[in-house]
């Protein structure tokens, strides 16, 4: 469904991504794990047409879409929730999640996948006419998540969807994830949790210095010693 080949990214003389080449398969959960700095934001970025790449080729379904501008690719069925969220405080979560669904295919359906939302975060059911900058961490992380979601994605890209939260928030916003999947939904997964995230994705990719380093099957890289020492601290 997504592949990236070669691909090499950077912010003026910086070179942050180097001849990165990863894929998602339709129907999997894929996660892109790696230190701060590693050039996992910036990854996803350039594939959502935030950054324009140096070099390499983004393809979503077999389509070259670097040089798209953001609103086409995500009227192509690429959707990323962005880290820090990036609600609108001063709007209503209804308002919010409407926002979500601008494009014409996802407006169409607005209100058949609002219900959806309500039934897949009931939170956020029962706050409908508050603010966006009144929620809680959690709330907000869900939020984002749904509004999202409304615009009908074929494949999510998740950006640190755990960042700041507390445990027990943590393991709700992971079984959202399940469930996306479960859906139908193909999910590629930016997250410093590399515990919970490898338990739960197909596949994995570690991202070192802009570099992909390690990948395979999430089960196996939670076997791999560097693994281990170095991000699960075992």
């Amino acid at each position: 469904m997504l592949t990236i080949e070669e691909l090499s990214v950077g912010y003026g003389d910086v070179v942050v991504l180097r001849d990165v080449s990863l894929h998602v398969e339709e129907g999997e959960v894929v996660a892109l794990i790696g230190a701060n700095g590693a050039g996992k934001t910036t990854t996803l970025k350039t594939v959502s047409g935030l950054l324009r790449r140096r070099s390499g080729n983004i393809l979503f379904q077999g389509r070259p879409i670097h040089g798209w501008p953001s609103h086409r690719i995500v009227g192509a069925g690429l959707v990323q929730v962005p880290e820090g969220r990036k609600l609108f405080p001063n709007l209503t979560v209804l308002e919010n999640l409407e926002m979500g669904s601008f494009i014409r295919r996802a407006k169409r359906q607005r209100a058949q996948t609002l219900d959806q939302m309500f039934e897949l975060f009931p939170r956020l059911a029962e706050r409908r006419t508050q603010y966006a900058g009144t929620l809680s961490g959690g709330e907000q992380q869900m939020l984002a998540v749904g509004r999202a979601l409304m615009a009908l994605p074929k494949l999510l890209m998740l950006d640190e969807p755990s960042l700041g939260l507390a445990p027990l928030i943590v393991a709700d916003i992971f079984q959202v994830v399940k469930e996306i999947s479960q859906n139908g939904t193909t999910v590629l997964i930016v997250e410093q949790n590399a515990v919970q995230t490898l338990k739960m994705a197909d596949r994995g990719y570690v991202l070192e210095n802009g570099h992909i380093v390690l990948s395979g099957a999430g089960s196996e890289l939670l076997e791999d010693e560097r693994i281990r020492t170095a991000y699960l601290g075992l």
